[in-house]
């Protein structure tokens, strides 16, 4: 529970610096929000820790996939799904790679219930597996819109295509990336199979 606490709470920190960065843009508008989410002892408890966090009311949608494959037209074609990929990648390039923020969901522009995958195990903290390699997926399928043009973001494409045309050239080999996922009520959300915290 505390590891699920960290986890939206440190994507909620990058989101108020991606923020303060985007905000002031001419043309940029509003930026999604992670909303915080709290740690609650109840000593008299079965279950002695649990979360709160803020209600959200309306259509709660997914504006980042997993592993790339399912289709979102919410993600590509919104305002709100664009700025979250914004976001991806501007945390992907000020971290250098080592961290992603995954799992960008919610209502509107306030997201609840995000993931973070980082390039190393225990990277800041960080723990916990998935199968999939979520930032490698994310460099090789993100398509930059016109806020990552805004903010100035590399394009990640390029990047990627001179990472597989020069094999031979002395690169370092990257470890599996982590990924820490969240316990959430089975009423409240689908399961996403993978490790999740233990209550």
């Amino acid at each position: 529970v505390m590891q699920e606490c960290y986890v939206q709470n440190t994507a909620r920190e990058y989101a108020k610096i991606y923020a303060a960065e985007a905000e002031p843009l001419e043309g940029f508008g509003q930026v999604p929000e992670i909303i915080p989410i709290f740690l609650v002892h109840r000593p008299a408890n079965n279950i002695p820790y649990a979360t709160v966090e803020e209600e959200l009311v309306g259509e709660f949608v997914k504006y980042s996939v997993r592993d790339g494959k399912e289709i979102n037209f919410l993600r590509r074609d919104s305002e709100a799904g664009q700025k979250c990929c914004t976001f991806q990648h501007w945390v992907y390039e000020k971290t250098n790679g080592s961290l992603l923020v995954t799992d960008l969901q919610g209502v509107g522009m306030k997201l609840t219930d995000v993931g973070i995958a980082t390039l190393a195990k225990g990277y800041k903290g960080f723990k916990g597996n998935c199968s999939i390699s979520f930032i490698e997926q994310f460099r090789a399928l993100h398509q930059c819109n016109k806020y990552c043009e805004m903010l100035g973001l590399n394009s990640l494409r390029t990047t990627h295509q001179k990472q597989r045309k020069a094999p031979s050239m002395k690169s370092k080999t990257l470890p599996n990336s982590s990924a820490i996922k969240k316990a959430v009520p089975k009423k409240a959300r689908e399961p996403r199979g993978c490790i999740s915290s233990e209550h």
